[in-house]
């Protein structure tokens, strides 16, 4: 099986950052792990792509990525075919921003792609410390931060759109695209998880966002794509019942420390553990 080397040759020497600021991104792992990542392999895989850190820094030549939220989706494919749009709207945006118009826009409900990417974005960057949070009906009740900047020098979405050309995106259960993994190929799983697990609680807020059925379920996905003879990095909360699931069946461990700066309180931002667990690297 030939494999081939991860960045695509015109993308190369331009770094990307995402889009996107998300809690629990994986900014701190590029800047501080990217020497865990392999060098080469044959398709990327990333089935909860969130802000993308790893794809973006990796710009791989095949990927198929995939995120169980559809507006962060039909974002990226709004990205993918139509980036100039979206540039204009998060312009729009960025003339209007206000208190008036952020509430309006969070109410507002959109049906177009282009419409639905720039909602997103905007809402994102405005919102309070870009925390995505529905209510029992689905809908976004973030309140308005204290960032007022719609439009970033790092934006770069012409880039963005052509790494895209490339990759499959789809809304899919985790399962389905790490069960078409096949030998050679690197998958980097980043499941929904606080870094406030070193307290207690860990399974009762994942409950909310990733239940530890799904947890289970991960962890025998990725023990069959190991045996498949898929590079796998994962990163997980530090907590002795994750530890559990992968101990004994051929995955490495290491522990890391990361800032959480996501706290209302100054008092309560600190270093939180994380794992990150592999396999076949």
């Amino acid at each position: 099986m030939t494999i081939k080397k991860h960045n695509a040759v015109i993308e190369n020497a331009i770094k990307l950052e995402p889009f996107l600021k998300w809690p629990g991104g994986k900014r701190w792992f590029i800047e501080a792990y990217q020497n865990l990542l392999p060098k080469e392999f044959n398709r990327y895989f990333e089935p909860f792509l969130g802000s993308g850190a790893v794809y973006f820094y990796l710009k791989p030549e095949r990927a198929i990525i995939s995120d169980i939220n559809p507006e962060i989706v039909d974002t990226y494919q709004a990205i993918k075919a139509n980036w100039r749009a979206v540039q204009r709207s998060l312009q729009h945006h960025h003339r209007n921003h206000s208190k008036v118009h952020y509430y309006e826009i969070r109410n507002r409900e959109v049906s177009n792609l282009v419409g639905t990417a720039s909602r997103f974005i905007y809402l994102n960057r405005t919102c309070f410390n870009g925390i995505y949070r529905v209510n029992l009906d689905g809908k976004f009740n973030v309140p308005m931060g204290s960032k007022s900047n719609v439009i970033l020098d790092s934006d770069n979405f012409e880039v963005i759109s052509r790494l895209l050309q490339s990759a499959e995106l789809n809304n899919k259960d985790f399962a389905q695209n790490i069960g078409r993994t096949r030998k050679g190929d690197f998958l980097f799983a980043d499941p929904p998880y606080t870094v406030r697990h070193n307290l207690n609680g860990f399974v009762k807020y994942n409950e909310n966002l990733f239940s530890w059925d799904d947890q289970i379920r991960l962890s025998k996905v990725l023990y069959n794509a190991k045996e498949r003879g898929v590079k796998i990095i994962m990163t997980n909360a530090n907590h002795e019942s994750i530890r559990e699931l992968y101990q004994g069946k051929g995955f490495s461990f290491k522990t890391v420390s990361r800032y959480s700066s996501i706290a209302a309180s100054s008092d309560s931002r600190k270093q939180f553990e994380e794992l990150i667990i592999s396999a076949n690297l």
